[in-house]
């Protein structure tokens, strides 16, 4: 393969992706033609010469990856998947970013046959990348043998400028230059345009030198819109270097072939119809036919379908004779594979009385991944260098390193993400896209923010990845108000397809990772607490699974309290005090509403029935509880450093005062007079 063979049909079809990128944005009347255009050359190399993937079955294990990071190129991934042959017709194309349609405005995974990961916002995907070269890594270290090379495919990446701009693009880069990761390659097309103009008024760092400090392998394409020896070259060496990940610098002309070729017009808008005539004759194309595909780039692209085909079947075959040598192994691999995990997991959930010792829920967590983590090999995460205070290392379990540094081994599963949460999040997500494993990361609650970018892309492409975030409240104390995350629960759980899980014992936390690992389709955020929480009566792991339910209850109630996590023992002190004066209240623990909302409307009803009025109690904003309650208190601005006890008081999250505090909320609806209503119950 070291050799590149110039074939007739090349500099057609390179002339059909970038006429038919002219095209397809021209007809939606929004999109970026330009890189497209400028990337169809290296397009053409890599999808004809190089990549192993079987259009007829895009879940082939061992498929190489693609992932476009530069979301402005999203047309030309649409291309080459209807030119391979994916389930992606002519049609689809013309109906770019039209409503419905299989090729919305930028790559979904779930969405279009043949996408990896949902991509857009620029950096998310270079990271993921990262997160697929790591699970490639581990997954082959743990399960190949001599003779049985079974995972060891590559993850290509297109980048741009605005990725390498974006900072979740350098974390990843750091992280993958020092673990080492010669599967990874990158192809940058450095095109000097961004939306602003020309990169020269924003950009003008040294990229070659910034990749060389990180570890990589730095190589260099010059012409990047006709020497596609060179871009072959390139990418022989690229899949040689087998100890440092590796990023082509590609010169290229965005929207080459263009009257506005090399400038920034040609970037975000479609080309003039008179330009697209232009485009084709210039190419030799037929300048008045639409969507024009010669017969030849059809069969070039065929052939390329039909070698993955093969590669596929050569897989199989393979994958067979290993069943045979090694059969304990080639279970376990085939049950990943499928996404199923392991009969009995559950069993293993730790379960609690109120007997047992109080204990912070960042400890909980902690108990339940040591007592699950020897049943779920599946399971592979770190911390973004917290690892002590989110008690996220398993005792006994290896890092993922290079085995050369001597501090772990590829099949390792404890990762070292250092100070990088928003690249953990979004490596995670690649690590999940890729399959087989299911990612945890760790950080304080608050810094979840830092990482909101992966996080909505988790919900949105329906990645499981759990997030442990622990130090969730004022209950952290001293570190004071920059560390107290009074606003994020609010953020995070108006997230669709997220659960936001805020337990308050310890069979409440073995419910949040049992709903967790049992939603392959959905990230979840556990909010832990540094401080001791009792196990409570009345809370079961069944119970807690339903995301809501009454802890405590009583006939003909004055009054309900529902709360989550470290202020469910403060609610339940106020209504023990509350009793002793002959005040009956309930209490309902709702650790996770999303969970909560998907209960059966009778279920939802029982919990916060019509009858009294409901009032909420957690240590953060308010915002989002008028769902659930009448009224609400809670923190109405940041908190405060001290004692963790002392900031409780200062914002009066005490029993007697909220003790106090219900017997106005009582009164006040009493004086009103009339039946109180469930805040469940609405018109809409």
């Amino acid at each position: 393969m070291s050799q590149f063979t110039p074939e007739p049909t090349d500099n057609t079809s390179v002339a059909t992706i970038r006429t038919l990128a002219a095209d397809v944005v021209g007809k939606a009347n929004s999109g970026h033609p330009g890189a497209p255009m400028g990337m169809a050359p290296v397009s053409h190399v890599l999808f004809t010469r190089f990549f192993n993937a079987n259009p007829k079955n895009s879940k082939w294990f061992n498929r190489d990856r693609f992932v476009l990071s530069n979301g402005h190129a999203c047309a030309l991934q649409y291309i080459l998947l209807h030119l391979l042959g994916y389930k992606l017709s002519m049609d689809d194309l013309k109906a770019f970013r039209q409503l419905d349609s299989l090729t919305p405005g930028h790559p979904e995974a779930h969405h279009t046959d043949g996408i990896e990961v949902t991509t857009g916002p620029l950096g998310q995907g270079f990271a993921n990348g990262v997160g697929l070269a790591m699970a490639q890594a581990h997954l082959g270290a743990v399960y190949n043998r001599p003779k049985f090379d079974l995972i060891n495919n590559y993850t290509y990446v297109f980048t741009g400028d605005g990725c390498l701009m974006e900072g979740v693009a350098s974390e990843a880069a750091s992280l993958a230059g020092h673990l080492q990761l010669g599967n990874l390659i990158v192809i940058y097309d450095d095109n000097h345009i961004s939306i602003d103009g020309d990169t020269a008024v924003a950009f003008t760092e040294n990229v070659e030198q910034r990749f060389v400090s990180y570890g990589w392998q730095v190589l260099h394409v010059n012409d990047g819109d006709n020497d596609l020896a060179a871009m072959y070259g390139a990418i022989v060496a690229a899949r040689a270097e087998k100890s440092k990940p590796t990023i082509i610098c590609l010169k290229t002309t965005i929207g080459y072939g263009s009257k506005q070729q090399g400038t920034h017009g040609v970037h975000g808008s479609p080309l003039k119809p008179d330009d697209i005539q232009s485009l084709k004759t210039k190419f030799g194309f037929p300048p008045d036919q639409k969507f024009y595909v010669p017969k030849e780039t059809y069969d070039t692209y065929q052939a390329a379908a039909l070698r993955g085909a093969k590669l596929e079947s050569q897989w199989n075959s393979l994958l067979a004779e290993y069943a045979k040598a090694y059969p304990k192994e080639h279970a376990e691999l085939a049950r990943r594979i499928s996404g199923k995990l392991p009969e009995g997991w559950e069993k293993t959930l730790p379960v609690y009385t109120p007997a047992d010792p109080a204990q912070a829920s960042r400890k909980l967590s902690e108990l339940v991944l040591t007592a699950i983590t020897p049943a779920l090999p599946d399971l592979m995460g770190g911390s973004a260098d917290l690892t002590g205070s989110n008690l996220t290392k398993v005792k006994g379990t290896v890092d993922f390193q290079p085995p050369s540094t001597g501090l772990g081994n590829y099949a390792g599963t404890y990762i070292r993400y250092g100070v990088r949460e928003h690249g953990m999040g979004a490596i995670a997500n690649g690590l999940h896209a890729y399959g087989g494993i299911v990612p945890f990361v760790a950080t304080f609650l608050n810094f979840v923010s830092y990482a909101a970018g992966a996080v909505r892309l988790s919900a949105l492409s329906k990645h499981q990845v759990i997030w442990v975030a622990t130090h969730d409240s004022i209950g952290l104390g001293e570190d004071g108000p920059t560390h107290q995350p009074i606003e994020t629960a609010v953020h995070l759980r108006a997230i669709p397809n997220l659960d936001f899980w805020r337990p308050a014992d310890g069979n409440e936390t073995s419910a949040a990772y049992f709903v967790a690992l049992k939603s392959t389709q959905t990230p979840s955020v556990f909010s832990l607490s540094r401080q001791n929480l009792p196990n409570l009566e009345g809370s079961t792991i069944e119970r807690a699974a339903r995301g809501g339910y009454v802890l405590y209850d009583v006939a003909n109630e004055d009054m309900t309290i529902v709360s989550s996590g470290s202020e469910v023992p403060i609610a339940l002190e106020a209504a023990s005090l509350l009793k002793k004066e002959g005040i009956n209240v309930r209490l309902v623990s709702l650790p996770c509403w999303s969970v909560f909302d998907k209960q059966d409307e009778q279920y939802r009803l029982s919990v916060l029935r019509s009858g009294a009025p409901i009032l909420s109690l957690e240590a953060l904003s308010t915002t989002g509880w008028q769902k659930y309650s009448h009224e609400q208190y809670g923190l109405p601005a940041w908190g405060a450093s001290g004692p963790y006890l002392k900031v409780y008081e200062k914002f009066g999250i005490t029993g007697p005062n909220i003790a106090a505090v219900s017997k106005k909320v009582i009164a006040f609806y009493k004086q009103k007079g009339g039946q109180v209503v469930s805040p469940l119950i609405k018109a809409l």
